[in-house]
């Protein structure tokens, strides 16, 4: 086995050249996510994948904020985010911007993730709900797809920070994985 990296050996963008780089197609949602942790994480992985953005809605906090950033650890300061009061209007502007809209959710007709075949040319915004109540149902509606993610456990839902990595991982798997 190797040694272990310096942080310094990893090559990462600083912050700016972040901000300057070429994003992905997708962007993801915070739907009332009440965890400050979470949202954090949330960044951090946006961070990891370039995501477009992070698009915070409802009860969800927003940077700044110590809780955000001790998971972040500054992630908010390089991804771009919006906030929203109300995720169906978040979701209307994004259907504007001509996003393909993809709760994270389990309900009637769900497409299992390892099914899942993004188009390269589309641009996708995912949404991630509340840790207890899930995406809004007014949300699921007004989705284009409703994607689960297979569990074969006794629990029923992941904590939605795991969702997070787990979806935008899958997505970067089946798209391009370089920029």
């Amino acid at each position: 086995m190797g040694r272990k990296l310096a942080n310094s050996e990893l090559g990462r963008l600083t912050v700016e050249e972040y901000r300057q780089s070429e994003k992905r197609n997708f962007v993801v949602v915070m739907d009332n996510v009440r965890s400050q942790h979470n949202v954090g994480a949330a960044f951090r992985t946006a961070d990891a994948f370039r995501a477009g953005m992070v698009v915070i809605c409802g009860i969800s906090a927003v940077p700044p904020s110590p809780e955000i950033h001790k998971s972040a650890l500054g992630a908010e300061f390089s991804v771009d985010w919006k906030y929203f009061k109300k995720t169906e209007d978040a979701v209307m502007w994004l259907k504007e911007e001509g996003y393909i809209i993809v709760s994270v959710e389990q309900a009637e007709d769900s497409v299992m993730l390892d099914a899942f075949e993004p188009l390269s040319d589309k641009k996708y915004a995912f949404v991630f709900g509340n840790e207890v109540k899930g995406v809004l149902q007014e949300v699921v509606e007004m989705s284009d797809i409703v994607l689960e993610i297979p569990q074969y456990g006794t629990k029923h839902s992941l904590n939605v920070s795991v969702s997070v990595g787990v979806v935008i991982w899958d997505m970067v798997l089946k798209g391009n994985r370089k920029l």
